[in-house]
């Protein structure tokens, strides 16, 4: 079939007020959503040095009050992320922040150690905001809209870090400790009743099965891996608990992936992850996310030391979260340029610029650091480079999953972001401990050396991820033709789908009779405008969101099969059963000098020696294998009753390929040689 000459598109419609109205809305509540996470993560860090006294506990004990909280994020987000896309993105927020609220309410109304770290675990749960958020901005904004409350949402982090800071120790200069929890507490609730009457039900839920065996296993593995990176400070690296547990999180991870690769519907679909733009993002955001952090505990260290020490400064907390501000307001400034950024440039140039912007205010705070407004500025410029680099990277994410997938695809980048954030901390603390300046008694004051160390590897971490972001293949925009030549059909390619007409379509794949596990379906506009594509799981099933009913150019393929396409009309619902009718193969014909040489014995086996497949010719002298995998392969030909055989090289590609073999003619066999 061929699809008609797309018209020249019109000049775009202006938003209609009511709806943009209702996306600022939704950018609102979400962006505070976010605040709400990193406010969460801050609250206590100005407490931590009172609260062995006021728990009557020991240091030790109290730092449970902020490792709990970065376990909690990270084993639930991986887990709220999956079940987003299941059962619906606007549900497990509200699950997210009822468990916030739980979780101040039990911290604010106990005065035991256990309860309180209780409560802090259940407000963890809080950092699943953040990928589901976005994942919600994808499925209810305006295309033109996407990225910049993308890069708001991000941006929040700065900010709330910012404010948490002064606003704990205002709180406790004045009111009981208790009361820091009920502030977060009535704050989740203010953010429950605006999720409630301003952010939309998707009706991207695909449903399915929940992988438990993988939740468990990566929720485990992750334990293991976190736990000592954050306590390698008080038990050593080289401590047999440090090195236990972190060979078990290798193991677990070991058995994990194999089963991921395994289920039918994975909690982290390892294929969608290995996919090269993700893979690569992904990596980037470990090492950005390191330099991100890195940079704020460098900064809030910095300005509270002594001005004895040479390079501190001696702020209280409120005036440190003072010092602070800049940068959040910063991030926060930035991100509607980081979506214009986004759109004219592109999300990988914008993730390069901005991990080369934070390694540049690395350069500059180790160069810069006599006077408080130097250290301010200096720390300004990387957190600039953070709000580009955090605004380009979900993006990237969303740009190369399906849209059935972006919660979960995002909850993934947002886990590798702690994990960078938790490897920041252990470093600093590492590095702090170990490079100490003499005269503080049993208090370890690190040297000014310790803070260029640090300086030094946020700026080479920096480096690294715009290092591999550069690999990243620039994502090109399909054409159609116009009335003068061609053009591109759209800029802006986040996937994006009107929440009020999307339509999922749900179908299986069969092959050869039987499910086609991992066959990849995939539907674009008639003029090639990408719209989504989903990886059938193990029975053959697939689901699809689709912009609205219409007509659509259906494309299905799988390794081994002849690709097969169309254009159908779709409506939702049960696009029924999609076949793929015939294999890609190996095939031709044996000939002894021209004439059909019968029941000759094929062997395929790869040019590193391994075995692949057998066949006989039939009366013909013509032979079919299934076509394996790409690669180069050696196809031999043996007539077994005179012993003669014929050897011939054979790169296979992804289309069916045609090798005639005559017994007659070419190079000799072995045998005629020995002779």
């Amino acid at each position: 079939m061929t699809a008609d000459r797309p018209e020249p598109s019109a000049a775009p419609p202006r938003p209609e007020p009511q709806r943009d109205d209702r996306a600022g809305r939704i950018i609102l509540v979400l962006a505070l959503c976010g605040t709400l996470v990193s406010l969460q993560q801050t609250l206590v860090l100005p407490l931590l040095p009172d609260f062995p006294e006021i728990l009557d506990t020991s240091s030790e004990n109290a730092s449970w009050l902020v490792t709990i909280v970065l376990l909690a994020a990270a084993v639930g987000t991986p887990i709220v992320s999956r079940l987003a896309d299941m059962l619906g993105k606007r549900r497990l927020l509200i699950v997210c922040l009822i468990a916030v609220i739980l979780g101040s309410v039990i911290a604010a109304l106990s005065p035991s150690l256990p309860v309180v770290i209780t409560g802090r675990a259940l407000s963890g749960l809080g950092a699943c905001l953040i990928p589901v958020g976005i994942s919600i901005m994808r499925d209810h904004l305006p295309g033109e809209r996407v990225g910049s409350g993308v890069a708001l949402m991000s941006a929040t982090l700065g900010i709330g870090g910012a404010i948490g800071i002064p606003l704990a120790g205002v709180i406790y200069q004045h009111f009981d400790w208790h009361v820091l929890f009920l502030v977060s507490g009535a704050f989740a609730v203010l953010m429950l009743l605006a999720v409630l009457a301003f952010v939309p039900e998707s009706t991207v839920a695909t449903g399915g099965s929940f992988d438990l065996v993988g939740a468990l296993l990566l929720s485990v593995a992750l334990t293991c891996f976190l736990l000592p990176v954050s306590k390698a400070g008080a038990w050593g690296w080289t401590a047999p608990a440090t090195l236990t547990l972190l060979a078990a999180s290798g193991l677990l991870l070991a058995a994990w992936v194999p089963w991921e690769l395994r289920v039918g519907q994975p909690v982290v679909d390892i294929r969608t992850s290995t996919r090269r733009t993700v893979l690569l993002t992904n990596a980037a955001s470990v090492l950005v996310g390191f330099a991100m952090f890195g940079n704020f505990l460098t900064s809030v260290q910095q300005v509270q030391m002594p001005t004895a020490t040479g390079y501190g400064f001696g702020l209280s907390v409120v005036a440190t979260g003072m010092a602070l501000l800049p940068s959040g307001i910063i991030m926060v400034a930035a991100s509607p340029v980081a979506a214009w950024l986004i759109r004219r440039f592109g999300p990988r140039e914008i993730l390069i610029a901005g991990s080369i912007t934070i390694a540049i205010g690395y350069v500059l705070r180790s160069t810069f650091h006599g006077s408080l407004a130097e250290v301010i500025v200096t720390a300004a410029v990387a957190s600039l480079g953070t709000a580009l680099a955090f605004a380009a990277m979900p993006t990237l994410i969303m740009r190369s999953v399906p849209i059935t997938e972006t919660a979960s695809a995002n909850g993934l980048n947002t886990l590798l972001r702690s994990i960078g954030t938790s490897s920041a901390s252990a470093l600093v603390a590492a590095v702090f401990s170990a490079m100490v300046l003499d005269g503080y008694g049993d208090a370890a004051v690190p040297s000014f050396s310790a803070y260029q160390v640090v300086f030094w590897a946020g700026a080479a971490a920096s480096l690294g991820a715009a290092f591999i972001a550069a690999f990243i293949r620039p994502r090109q925009a399909p054409v159609i033709e116009a009335d003068r030549g061609v053009r591109p059909v759209e800029k802006e390619r986040v996937k994006h789908v009107d929440a009020e007409h999307e339509v999922l379509v749900r179908g299986v794949v069969i092959a050869d009779g039987a499910p086609r596990k991992h066959a990849v379906v995939t539907v674009l506009h008639p003029d090639g405008r990408h719209v989504d594509w989903s990886r059938a799981d193990n029975e053959g099933r697939y689901v699809l969101a689709l912009p609205g009913p219409g007509r659509y150019l259906v494309v299905v393929t799988a390794k081994g099969w002849v690709p097969q396409s169309g254009l159908l009309d779709l409506a939702g619902g049960d696009m029924g059963v999609l076949e793929l009718p015939r294999r890609l193969l190996l095939l031709g014909t044996v000939t002894d000098n021209g004439v059909p040489a019968p029941n000759v014995l094929l062997s395929v086996i790869r040019q590193s020696g391994e075995y692949v497949a057998t066949d006989h010719t039939d009366l013909m002298g013509r032979y079919e294998l299934p076509l394996p995998p790409v690669g180069s392969y050696v196809l031999t030909a043996v007539d077994q009753d005179s012993g003669r055989t014929r050897s011939r090289a054979v790169h296979v590609t992804d289309m069916t390929t045609t090798m005639d073999i005559d017994l007659a003619t070419g190079i000799p066999g072995y045998h005629s040689l020995q002779r």
